[in-house]
């Protein structure tokens, strides 16, 4: 055994961090005193004792530091492996730590041991690293011995730092409203772009090697770890995942019966404060009450829905130190694989019957409205004081525990916008970037293999609005939509889509254009809003007199909108626009979908 001493210069250097802790929490709300039974888990003096245990839970490892203790971990047992998902843009390899009783060394082997596999994710946001230390030290018990019976229950996965070129911006002037650690990441990619809004469009290297290992591995269980912003409260580790309006309800109930009330427990017996994700409508006034979120396949939770992988977001509250999160994120990791191994047959039979669920009416987006019951939320009190800065009024929350019993609770629970399912989609062969999408999710497809003639259904639209600004490096476009009857000759290695598989819910999620995570209105299909064919002026107005001549009704139908619509008969341009659209020359794919659907 080695023994672990704790050196001067590090004593030194505890206690200037330490100094410049109490600076920064002068900026933030008062801290609310914690003592907790987790706090037993913490091993300074283990001689495998991470940085954030030797630096009495202040600090986190850099990204080399992160990588060379955990390689070290691997040289004292054989079931610690590890593999590159990928890389960064900036070059960094995207680590992926592989635990099991059999030293499972590629996925094959893991599926081979028959346990469920819990994937944790820390880092997708790398200023909110709290499941990286947490899972640190939770690795070092399982190889060392005193939580080896864990990989009885389950295999476990574990991304350290998700966001690795995040990461390594670090600094301490970060997340100015979290306490902890000294050294924050910053929470978008070195392209600037949030991995958490990424799932659905998959633009980022990072989230492409994600994807992949997904459909690789299979997890049964994936959890996204970060830290809140916003209000004060006494939670300090919330967490949630889809609601039972969404894709995956009987997933929801597992989660509801089975899942929460064992975290929950865990946490309350180790010292902690559980409580479901926390969203105030007004941030300033708690009285408006709760917001209640059903996610979008752009988050991680969300996506979980919709292609019926169990997703856990967790949500440690900013306001809490850095070592009561970690401890309690330690507690939560722990007891998900307990209860992964405890409950696998119900949660694989909840699985299953998402997955061949095939609703004939699909939700493709969601409304607000005031949900049947309260909620009692523990929360902090505070006074509303007149900023003599920012002449508004602000907020000062005052350390002291309040409850604010049945509180209202708003979400966008209401179906929105739904449509049939198709039996199939059917995408043209020249859509690459599309087709690549979709395969990259693991959605399943097949090319017609010769020129087909087949009655189906497309969209045309009538209008569409490019975003004033763009997001996450796309402009999006948003569109009104008809569905019309067609018969359509599609081009030999045109790919068939069938709904009726594992990832059909995915698959109309992302192709119909009313979602809000269309590939449509995330900008793959630009182009067909562009005219590349015109008609000149002089051209058409000898056009309009032949038309008008051949066509009686034509002509009726010119004379309304002359006399319903003034901006339109004072427009030249529109009026001569007007024929050439009713003309054989107009370009008869522009506005049209050139995804189309079978029933």
């Amino acid at each position: 055994m080695f023994r672990s001493v704790i050196q001067p210069a590090l004593v030194a250097s505890v206690f200037i961090i330490s100094l410049n802790q109490s600076l920064a929490n002068e900026l933030l709300p008062p801290v609310l005193p914690w003592q907790g039974s987790s706090e037993a888990l913490l091993q300074a003096s283990h001689p495998l004792a991470t940085e954030f245990e030797l630096s009495q839970g202040l600090t986190s490892p850099d990204y080399d530091n992160t990588q060379a203790y955990l390689d070290k971990l691997m040289t004292h047992s054989a079931q610690l492996q590890k593999i590159s998902l990928g890389m960064s843009p900036q070059g960094r390899d995207i680590w992926m730590y592989i635990v099991s009783a059999n030293g499972a060394q590629d996925a094959d082997a893991l599926k081979a041991n028959r346990k469920p596999t819990l994937l944790v994710q820390a880092g997708i946001h790398a200023g909110e690293i709290d499941g990286k230390d947490a899972g640190m030290m939770l690795i070092r018990d399982i190889v060392t011995g005193p939580k080896a019976a864990l990989l009885d229950q389950a295999n476990l996965l574990f991304i350290p730092i998700f966001n690795v070129d995040g990461h390594e911006r670090q600094g301490q002037y970060h997340r100015v409203n979290q306490r902890g650690p000294v050294n924050m990441g910053w929470r978008t990619t070195a392209n600037n772009l949030n991995l958490n809004r990424d799932y659905a469009k998959a633009d980022s290297m990072e989230m492409q090697a994600l994807l992949k290992a997904i459909n690789q591995w299979q997890p049964t269980l994936y959890i996204d770890v970060h830290v809140t912003d916003g209000i004060d409260y006494q939670y300090d580790v919330t967490f949630g995942y889809n609601l039972k309006q969404g894709h995956s309800r009987s997933i929801y109930d597992w989660f509801t019966t089975h899942y929460r009330p064992a975290i929950e427990a865990s946490l309350t017996q180790l010292g902690h404060i559980p409580g479901p994700l926390v969203f105030a409508i007004d941030n300033s006034d708690m009285a408006q009450g709760m917001n209640l979120w059903n996610p979008e396949p752009r988050f991680s939770n969300g996506y979980g829905d919709v292609r019926h992988l169990p997703t856990v977001l967790v949500e440690n509250h900013s306001l809490k130190p850095y070592k009561q999160r970690v401890l309690g994120t330690y507690v939560l990791l722990e007891q998900s694989m307990i209860t992964l191994g405890q409950q696998q047959r119900s949660l694989n039979a909840a699985i299953t019957k998402d997955q061949n669920r095939y609703s004939s009416l699909v939700t493709l987006s969601w409304i607000n409205e005031r949900q049947p019951q309260g909620w009692d939320f523990k929360g902090i009190d505070y006074t509303l004081e007149t900023s003599p800065i920012s002449g508004d009024r602000v907020v000062r929350w005052l350390g002291t525990p309040k409850l604010y019993p049945n509180l209202t609770v708003i979400g966008n629970t209401r179906a929105d916008k739904r449509t049939r399912r198709p039996a199939a989609y059917y995408v043209p062969p020249q859509w690459t970037e599309v087709i690549a999408k979709l395969q990259l999710h693991g959605i399943k497809m097949s090319p017609l293999t010769g020129e087909s003639q087949l009655k189906l259904q497309q969209y045309t639209f009538s209008s569409h609005l490019f975003s004033a600004k763009d997001y996450e490096g796309r402009q999006r476009v948003s569109t009104h939509a008809r569905l019309e009857d067609v018969r359509a000759t599609l081009p030999q290695g045109t790919m068939k889509i069938s709904t009726r598989q594992p990832l059909g819910d995915l698959a109309i999620m992302l192709l119909e254009p009313d979602s809000p995570d269309s590939l449509l209105q995330w900008g793959l299909f630009n182009p067909i809003f562009s005219r590349t064919e015109y008609i000149e002026d002089y051209a058409v107005e000898p056009l309009a007199r032949q038309m008008l001549n051949a066509d009686p009704q034509l002509q009726a139908e010119f004379d309304a909108a002359l006399t319903s619509d003034a901006d339109f008969a004072a427009d030249p341009k529109a009026r001569l626009r007007w024929f050439y659209e009713r003309s054989p020359y107009y370009d008869q794919q522009y506005q049209v979908y050139p995804v189309l659907r079978g029933q």
